[in-house]
């Protein structure tokens, strides 16, 4: 490598890492589920104006991200999967990650507000508080309900959407805010199965920890039987037609088809998996494609409405 080269990739190097601050693999899903909810939303918005609030969802979920690998540097440390992040491998100062999460979270929401509307800002600025203050720094380090609790932090995307277009916050707008709530503890759990060691290590009480594998597997298979049916309210209440029913009834039948696979995970008497998790593992990719297929599906349903 010349000298001449190596300027430019220290550079690109000190960019991916304040992107990684972001974690924009998690802002993914929750940007498509707040585009979805204004999509899906009665009414219209401004193209400019809607692509503004989607913004605002997008960097104020890089900003939750940055403020929590801020908090959670500790703990990342310690953790074989979080490791290498910019924070913990000390290419990142932790005051300037912090300011850099602060300062993203008030423009998404004063931008939010005077561009969009009120509605839409106030509930920005809560699921940022709600992530912030009840998940990262209240709850996931004292109980195993974190996660069941914190995850109404990552179900307001589609409510901002829907308001940003209609200026409230409707039941149906509360409706989609429960799919995900209830859909967020078998995908994080999947995630804590395969994952168990790295929490066990860094003291923080995710399911499997505190009441040990069969227990989570068994929580996984519950809420999933729970969300199945709550995915059909929206048919139900008239909101939209077969092309999503049918879409749900499907998804909702191999989303319990993958978690009963991880409750029948060969297991030994202490309930750790013989097969390295495996199950857990495909559940928790599916459970991604599961909820963008499910919320793609109502959109599709509607434009064709």
């Amino acid at each position: 490598m010349s000298v001449v080269d190596a300027p430019a990739q220290v550079g690109e190097s000190d960019v991916k890492d304040w992107i990684a601050l972001l974690k924009p693999r998690v802002m993914t899903l929750v940007v498509f589920t707040g585009l979805i909810g204004l999509m899906v939303a009665p009414g219209s918005i401004h193209p400019v104006l809607g692509f503004t609030a989607v913004l605002c969802i997008a960097v104020a979920a890089g900003a939750c991200g940055a403020i929590n690998m801020w908090y959670d540097r500790d703990i990342d440390a310690i953790m074989r999967r979080t490791a290498n992040r910019p924070i913990p491998a000390g290419r990142i100062e932790p005051t300037a990650a912090l300011g850099y999460g602060i300062t993203l979270a008030v423009g998404a929401v004063l931008v939010m507000g005077l561009a969009v509307n009120l509605i839409a800002a106030a509930v920005l600025a809560l699921s940022i508080a709600f992530y912030v203050f009840v998940y990262t720094m209240w709850l996931k380090r004292r109980t195993p309900q974190n996660i069941v609790i914190g995850g109404a932090a990552g179900a307001f995307p589609p409510v901002i959407g829907w308001a940003a277009v209609t200026g409230s916050v409707d039941l149906m707008a509360v409706v989609l805010f429960g799919i995900i709530f209830i859909w967020t503890p078998p995908h994080f759990w999947s995630l804590a199965l395969w994952a168990n060691d790295d929490y066990r290590r860094a003291g923080i009480p995710m399911l499997p920890v505190v009441a040990g594998g069969k227990e989570t597997r068994k929580q996984i298979v519950l809420y999933t039987l729970g969300l199945v049916p709550l995915t059909l309210v929206p048919w139900f209440m008239g909101f939209s037609g077969m092309i999503y029913a049918v879409t749900a009834a499907v998804l909702g039948a191999g989303f319990l088809v993958s978690v009963w696979r991880v409750f029948k995970d060969k297991q030994d008497a202490t309930g750790v998996s013989l097969t390295n998790d495996a199950p857990a593992r495909a559940a928790f990719k599916f459970s991604i494609l599961y909820l963008f297929i499910l919320f793609g599906a109502l959109a599709i349903d509607r434009i064709i409405g």
